[in-house]
C-alpha cells in the first residue's frame, strides 16, 4: 500500500511500488485529464506537478511520489498561477486537438511559479519536453506571456 496526497487528498492505494504514477492516476483514481502520449517521457501529455515542479508521470515510480504533493489537471485551475494560464489557453484559443494541452498548461504553470517574467529563451527551454502535433507552439509562447502579464508580446 502507498499513500498519495493528489490534489489536495491523501489517496490509499494497493499498487506496486514500481507502478508509473501515471497509470496509479488515471487507472486507480480515475483522473484521466493526465494523458498517456510516448510512455518514454518524451513528450510531455503526462505531465504533472510533484511539490511544484514538473514532471513526467509515465516515468515517474509511485514510490518517488510518496510523501510529496501531487497536483494534476484537474486540480490546476484551484491555483491562481494555473487560472492564469488556463485563461490564457482559452482567450488565446491554443488547443487544436487538445491531446497535450494538459501537459503543456501543467509545464507552463510550473515556469511561471518558478520565473513569474520568463523571456521567450526561458519559455523555449521549460517547453521543449511538451510536442504539440498540432504545432500551436507560437500560440501556447504567447499564452504564456499573456499568463504572465505580457500583453505587449502577443504580437
Amino acid at each position: 500500500m502507498v499513500t498519495l496526497t493528489i490534489n489536495g487528498q491523501d489517496h490509499e492505494l494497493d499498487v506496486p511500488d514500481q507502478m508509473p504514477l501515471l497509470w496509479a492516476l488515471r487507472d486507480v483514481v480515475q483522473l484521466t485529464g493526465t494523458k498517456f502520449g510516448c510512455g518514454m517521457a518524451q513528450c510531455g501529455a503526462c505531465t504533472v506537478h510533484l511539490d511544484g515542479e514538473a514532471v513526467r508521470s509515465c516515468v515517474t515510480p509511485v514510490s518517488q511520489a510518496q510523501g510529496r504533493e501531487i497536483t494534476t489537471i484537474e486540480a490546476i485551475g484551484d491555483d491562481a498561477v494555473g487560472q492564469q494560464v488556463q485563461q490564457a489557453w482559452l482567450d488565446l484559443g491554443v488547443a487544436q486537438c487538445g491531446y497535450c494541452q494538459g501537459g503543456q498548461i501543467m509545464s507552463a504553470t510550473a515556469l511561471i511559479k518558478r520565473e513569474p517574467d520568463p523571456d521567450d529563451e526561458q519559455i523555449l527551454e521549460a517547453m521543449a519536453g511538451n510536442l504539440c502535433r498540432c504545432g500551436t507552439y507560437n500560440r501556447i509562447r504567447q499564452a504564456i506571456h499573456r499568463a504572465a502579464g505580457h500583453e505587449e508580446e502577443q504580437a
